[in-house]
């Protein structure tokens, strides 16, 4: 086993587990009444950004689908935060807005 195969794996490893970490903030968001006010889109939009360029260079320059592969599942889990946290906030603003005028 060559040492870049070693980075691959622990690469793959820790990558792999930092995309179960977004299970808690699904989770919690997918909990929350106040419209997600506390999550930053910009933060998980960068996150997201990020992942997908990385995707991108992982196909495009190194023809790794391994590495490929991993960087779509984070991508999926911040899209996913993303998408959850953003419909909340939808919904939140229609109560508001239903409780304020008499909607």
């Amino acid at each position: 086993m060559t040492i870049a195969d070693v980075t691959l794996a622990v690469f793959s490893l820790f990558n792999s587990l930092r995309f179960s970490a977004y299970l808690p903030h699904i989770t919690r968001i997918s909990r929350d009444h106040s419209g997600a006010e506390a999550l930053s889109f910009a933060t998980w939009a960068l996150f997201l950004a990020s992942h997908v360029s990385a995707l991108a260079y992982a196909v495009v320059n190194q023809a790794d689908w391994t590495m490929a592969t991993v960087f779509f599942g984070n991508a999926a889990g911040c899209g996913a935060v993303l998408s959850i946290a953003a419909w909340k906030r939808i919904r939140h603003g229609r109560r508001i807005q239903a409780d304020c005028f008499g909607g």
